[in-house]
């Protein structure tokens, strides 16, 4: 049986930065992965991800925001490759809607650059927007988006260069805790490790069955649709934002990657099951859903469309994160659910995870992530 430093459990944004971030400090490991490298069955493939400061589902989130943005750059220089874009962010709806609110409350809490603008300043500066009046958004211009498939390899690449070993098309069917080491059983062989992280996504609950209720796989749809007017959705005119509607909260982004305009629902048509029961084959009542938000809001690229595609967000009753070790088992550490806004942090929760693999520890304040917060898991 082969011994690992450090064995990560899936290699999607946070388990390819954690990989990472162990190698490079020298740490032996090792990286399982169901599927290909790179797949798109799980909740990071589509181009990209949004990435944002003024976060408005909790000010806290903002200190993990300042250092994944520091990462992302000097992953970029380590690589070559160009994985953060930035082209300003809007958080819109009504003023007094939870968006709204909770941006400006990250601003003002962290000093970040901002401006509030009315529905009719947003249509007048960002013509892609057909705001209606009464709305009002934050904006901020330090947001944009990552390359999230690049990024993922990147990571990969990075690790496999510092010595890292990754097996894709090899499950992971147990873990085996024992006396501060743990045995991992897949599909091929036994391995053992002195610590494991755990970053699974929608299947974390396979592995740590006490997740099944608060750790929900949640099928999701993203649209690429070809606008009427292009000119008015490149990267340099067109903001990405999150905009909660009377009909739905949306995100946005420019034309990238596809010669299309982006858009996603949260929690879309509320579909929740097993990871492997949901279906990746979009549908008629998938677009509708999209479709919405393009006549109302975005009318000049409701145009045809060019790609539907499914992926999984991962949700937990609060949509906070869980980042945190097993209570019975510290040896074993857990990075997911990240509830369908994680990637942008897979960054500096590489950082984390390798932290807390090595030392049990993290600098950063992770007390809204903790394991312990759900009734019954601690």
């Amino acid at each position: 049986m082969k011994h690992f430093d450090t064995i990560v459990v899936g290699i999607g944004g946070m388990g390819s930065a954690a990989l990472w971030q162990l190698a490079r400090r020298g740490q032996k490991v090792l990286g399982l992965e169901r599927f290909d490298l790179g797949h798109g069955m799980g909740s990071s493939h589509g181009f990209n991800r949004i990435i944002r400061l003024a976060y408005f589902e909790h000010p806290s989130y903002v200190p993990l925001l300042r250092r994944a943005y520091e990462l992302w750059r000097e992953t970029e220089t380590l690589s070559g490759e160009t994985l953060l874009y930035v082209t300003g962010g809007l958080d819109a709806g009504l003023e007094d809607g939870r968006v709204v609110r909770g941006s400006l409350a990250a601003c003002k809490a962290h000093d970040l650059p901002h401006e509030v603008l009315t529905g009719k300043e947003i249509a007048r500066r960002f013509p892609g927007y057909r705001v209606p009046a009464y709305y009002a958004a934050v904006y901020q211009p330090d947001a944009g988006f990552v390359a999230s498939e690049r990024a993922i390899l990147t990571h990969a690449a990075l690790a496999i260069a510092a010595g890292a070993d990754i097996h894709g098309r090899e499950k992971v069917l147990a873990l085996e805790p024992m006396q501060g080491r743990v045995v991992v059983v897949t599909d091929r062989a036994r391995y053992e490790a002195g610590r494991v992280v755990v970053s699974a996504g929608a299947w974390v609950s396979d592995l740590v069955p006490a997740l099944r209720s608060t750790a929900v796989p949640e099928r999701q749809v993203l649209g690429w649709f070809q606008p009427r007017k292009p000119a008015l959705f490149t990267p340099d005119v067109f903001p990405v934002s999150n905009l909660l509607t009377e009909f739905g909260h949306y995100y946005q982004f420019p034309i990238w990657g596809l010669p299309g305009f982006k858009i996603g629902l949260y929690h879309h048509l509320r579909e929740h099951g097993h990871a492997d029961a949901l279906s990746r084959e979009p549908t008629a009542a998938d677009e509708e859903a999209l479709r919405q938000a393009l006549r109302t809001i975005f009318p000049d690229a409701d145009g045809p469309t060019l790609r539907l595609a499914a992926c999984l967000f991962t949700n937990t009753p609060d949509e906070h994160f869980l980042i945190d070790t097993l209570p019975d088992h510290p040896e074993i550490v857990l990075a997911s659910p990240c509830s369908g806004h994680g990637f942008k942090f897979a960054s500096v929760i590489g950082e984390v995870l390798a932290d807390l693999a090595v030392t049990g520890t993290s600098r950063m304040d992770l007390s809204l992530f903790s394991y312990a917060r759900f009734p019954g898991l601690a």
